[in-house]
C-alpha cells in the first residue's frame, strides 16, 4: 500500500470515527457550543482540502478536531448521549 492510499484510508476512517460520535455528543454550556462549532469547522476543512487532494491538511484537520472532542470531553464542557 502506497503512503497516499495509507493516508486516505486514515481519513476515511477517522472521518467516519469523528461524524459517528458528533452525534451523541452535545454541548454542556456557551464554551461547549463555541467548541462543537470549532470542531465541525475543522470537520468541513477536512472535506474541502480532501477535494482538493490535499490529504495531509485534511488529515491534520481531523486530528484537531478529535483532539478537541476529546478535550472537550474530558472537561465537561460535552455530554454524551449513550
Amino acid at each position: 500500500m502506497s503512503i497516499e492510499a495509507g493516508l486516505l484510508a486514515e481519513i476515511k476512517k477517522w472521518s467516519k470515527r469523528l461524524d459517528g460520535s458528533l452525534l451523541s455528543v452535545h454541548p454542556a454550556g456557551e464554551k461547549g457550543a463555541k467548541m462543537l462549532q470549532n470542531i465541525r469547522a475543522y470537520r468541513s476543512d477536512s472535506k474541502h482540502f480532501l477535494k482538493r487532494g490535499d490529504l495531509i491538511k485534511s488529515f491534520e484537520c481531523l486530528i484537531w478536531a478529535w483532539a478537541i472532542l476529546e478535550l472537550g470531553k474530558e472537561l465537561g464542557i460535552f455530554k454524551v448521549r449513550s
